[in-house]
C-alpha cells in the first residue's frame, strides 16, 4: 500500500518546495478504512463513496500507529495489530483500505492508499484485522 492522495502530494509538495505552512499539526491518532473498491487518489481530496457500510454494521475506522521508519526502503509499518469491531452485518468484499486522518465515517482526507494482497469478504460476526507489520507505507 503506498499510492499517496493527491492532497497529500499537494501539501507535501506546498510545504517543502513552496515554503507554505501547513497549517495544523499533523493528525493524531490516524485511522484505517475499508473499503469495496479503490478510492482512488486523484477523485478530488476525498472519496469515501465506496468506503463500507455503517448502517448497522458495526463498523467504524479504527486507530493505527505505525513503528521505526526504515530509511533505506523508506517505509514504515503498523506496529500493532489493527482491529475492527465484530461485524454485526455484512461488510461485503474489502479490496482496498486507506489512511484516513479522521474517524469520521466517510470524512476527513486520504492520506494514503491501496489495495489489499487478498480480498476478504466480511460476513455478520467477521472480525477484519491487519495484524502487526501487514501494513507497509512505502514512500519511493
Amino acid at each position: 500500500m503506498s499510492s499517496a492522495s493527491d492532497y497529500l502530494e499537494t501539501r507535501i509538495l506546498d510545504f517543502f518546495l513552496k515554503n507554505n505552512s501547513l497549517g495544523t499539526s499533523a493528525p493524531n491518532p490516524i485511522y484505517v478504512a475499508l473499503y469495496t473498491a479503490d478510492p482512488t487518489d486523484s477523485a478530488g481530496l476525498t472519496n469515501h463513496q465506496d468506503e463500507v457500510s455503517n448502517s448497522g454494521t458495526a463498523y467504524q475506522r479504527t486507530a493505527v500507529t505505525f513503528g521505526t521508519i526504515d530509511t533505506q526502503a523508506g517505509s514504515v509499518q503498523n506496529n500493532a495489530a489493527v482491529t475492527f469491531p465484530v461485524a454485526t452485518a455484512n461488510y461485503g468484499t474489502v479490496t482496498h483500505i486507506a489512511i484516513v486522518d479522521s474517524n469520521t465515517y466517510k470524512g476527513g482526507n486520504i492520506l494514503f492508499h491501496g489495495a489489499l494482497d487478498d480480498d476478504k469478504l466480511v460476513e455478520t460476526n467477521d472480525t477484519f484485522q491487519l495484524n502487526t507489520a501487514a501494513l507497509t507505507v512505502t514512500v519511493a
